[in-house]
């Protein structure tokens, strides 16, 4: 009796997970406009924006590369969750579009997450272990960040 339904709740399980691979994510990245993007937005020195192309923009922009595992389900959807979720808290690929008061909020957020270690999530260094921000990293990128926010002019509100 327990064998039997033992067998039955695995190819129940086989089974799900055979056919939730037809249920796929949509991995058409939105159009980048160069006037939006951060670049158009203020001085990104090469050295930042290979920081940022590295350890950011999979999941912080309209450019993300897909890997293989987006293929798979659920790890496709776990996937398109983490990313839909970080372009609505940053998005460098619509940072023009932010108000100055939201520029040198996101900023200071950058360089905050990046010295706690919060970014790049661990979950996505498993995989992905070239993203890894090592120290002179990190404080390269609060470094920029803390003379970009210097630029920003932010109007007083009425």
């Amino acid at each position: 009796m327990i064998k039997k339904l033992l067998k039955t709740f695995i190819v129940v399980i086989v089974v799900g997970l055979v056919m939730i691979q037809f249920v796929r994510i949509d991995k058409t990245n939105p159009p980048v406009v160069q006037a939006e993007t951060l670049g158009a937005a203020m001085d990104v020195p090469a050295d930042i924006a290979m920081i940022l192309g590295r350890s950011c923009n999979d999941c912080h922009s309209h450019q993300t590369i897909y890997p293989w595992y987006s293929n798979i389900q659920p790890s496709g959807w776990f996937l398109e969750d983490h990313i839909l979720e970080a372009r609505t808290k940053l998005n460098f690929s619509i940072f023009n579009t932010y108000s100055p008061k939201k520029k040198e909020h996101k900023l200071e957020e950058v360089c905050e997450e990046v010295q706690k270690a919060a970014m790049p999530l661990p979950s996505y260094l498993w995989l992905h272990g070239e993203a890894v921000l090592s120290s002179s990293d990190a404080k390269a990128l609060c470094d920029w960040t803390k003379v970009e926010r210097a630029k920003i002019v932010i109007e007083p509100t009425p």
